[in-house]
């Protein structure tokens, strides 16, 4: 009796509220865009909660009625975004009980080019299915960051699985040390139009931040995980169906944001900054952000994909195969995008993978390197029309300490990048 008394009370400590600091600690303070202005502190100093399931995460992230009062809410172990509170995981029968990608994908005939709603006697419930069953998944999985908020890995081992995190008007908030599994949507939408012969539309990122400021994300992995692409069931003209969206999309006006010290891991378009080219009115002027010290690998493209933003790439080191890689940072609409000492590795490849022209004008690149070589990438830039004049410079606007030599940056990025890494001076 004795004994289980003891369990149930550490138990109940778990999720239980305390007062504690969370200051990022020596050495490991922000680094670009989110050091400027007030900096970015999450929830030092405010209530501390150690969260092992979803739901404890739910309540912590409320906070007990006051969810933008600073607050630092520890992960401990697995959780996933799926489970139920009685601790059962849902999957896509429970979201749309009925639901058949098979007989979804029939609608639209056998190329794909149509959807009819009398193709089949079932195809308007096929289509009523997909929509309910999406909006469900979507308010099962999403949980989103207030103000003020730490949200932390507690160990090496933490890990959000199918969570679609989000930062929807807050601001003050690091994520840390956390593995976040980009969730599989079960309800994916074939578009017809969109490309040349259509395209899938996953709804879920791993992360999304909405108007949100001063959002540090630091030392994370960021990843497919159990369910790549490659696992896909097959759709449309032999290829794969996409079931995953991004791992971290900045829009909105979203501003003053640093990623440093993390892995983007085996995934198709990781990381979007910008709502959409025609949505200036919500974004010129804002999507600051640096990428600083992180590792890619195996991502075919969108590493970031940029539209409006003024965003530092420094010290990121980029792996891959030529044949997996459409493009490693994309220049989009009203862009200006300054590179510095990167290090980028695609075996077979040559450096015109390192720079897409996506409708925008300004791309500046500081001695990055290419399979061991200096990359020139201002010369690939000129030769895809862009200017190299971007109009500011990261050192006018914030400190920070370029590594200066290939070695150094890889030395360092792969030691330090990811979930579970000792953390290094930025």
């Amino acid at each position: 009796m004795r004994r289980a008394a003891v369990a149930l009370l550490a138990c109940l400590c778990l999720c239980w509220p305390t007062s504690a600091s969370a200051a990022p600690g020596p050495g490991r303070e922000p680094v670009g865009w989110a050091a400027t202005g007030p900096g970015t502190t999450g929830g030092a100093g405010g209530t501390t909660w150690t969260v092992r399931t979803r739901a404890e995460l739910k309540e912590a992230l409320a906070n007990r009625g006051d969810p933008t009062a600073p607050k630092v809410i520890r992960v401990v172990g697995d959780i996933n975004g799926h489970e139920a509170d009685d601790g059962s995981l849902l999957g896509e029968q429970d979201y749309a009980p009925g639901y058949d990608l098979a007989k979804y994908m029939s609608c639209f005939g056998a190329d794909g080019a149509v959807w009819s709603d009398t193709r089949h006697d079932y195809c308007k419930q096929q289509r009523q299915l997909r929509q309910t069953g999406s909006n469900r998944e979507k308010a099962q999985i999403q949980l989103t960051l207030p103000s003020n908020t730490t949200l932390v890995g507690a160990g090496d081992d933490a890990r959000l699985l199918g969570v679609f995190l989000t930062v929807n008007t807050g601001t003050n908030i690091i994520v840390r040390n956390l593995h976040l599994e980009a969730p599989v949507d079960h309800f994916t939408t074939w578009s017809p139009g969109d490309g040349t012969q259509g395209s899938w539309n996953a709804r879920f990122d791993a992360m999304t931040v909405v108007t949100g400021k001063h959002i540090w994300v630091d030392h994370c992995t960021f990843t497919d995980g159990r369910f790549p692409d490659r696992s896909a069931p097959i759709g449309f003209h032999g290829e794969r169906v996409q079931r995953h969206d991004g791992l971290l999309d900045i829009e909105d006006g979203s501003d003053f944001v640093t990623v440093s010290g993390s892995r983007f891991d085996d995934h198709d378009k990781a990381i979007l900054i910008g709502s959409g080219d025609g949505r200036g009115d919500r974004d010129r002027g804002h999507l600051k952000v640096t990428f600083v010290r992180n590792l890619f690998t195996g991502i075919a493209q969108r590493a970031p994909r940029v539209r409006f933003g003024q965003v530092h790439v420094v010290n990121n080191v980029y792996r891959g195969r030529a044949d997996g890689t459409l493009y490693a940072l994309g220049v989009g609409v009203e862009s200006s995008i300054f590179s510095e000492r990167n290090v980028f590795r695609y075996r077979g490849g040559s450096p015109s993978l390192t720079v897409a022209h996506y409708g925008g004008a300004h791309f500046r690149d500081t001695g990055s390197w290419f399979n061991g070589r200096p990359a020139h990438l201002n010369e690939v830039a000129t030769g895809l029309g862009l200017s190299t004049g971007v109009g500011w410079h990261p050192a006018d606007v914030y400190d920070y300490r370029p590594l200066t030599s290939a070695a150094a940056v890889e030395r360092y990025v792969l030691r330090h990048a990811g979930t579970g890494r000792p953390y290094g001076r930025l």
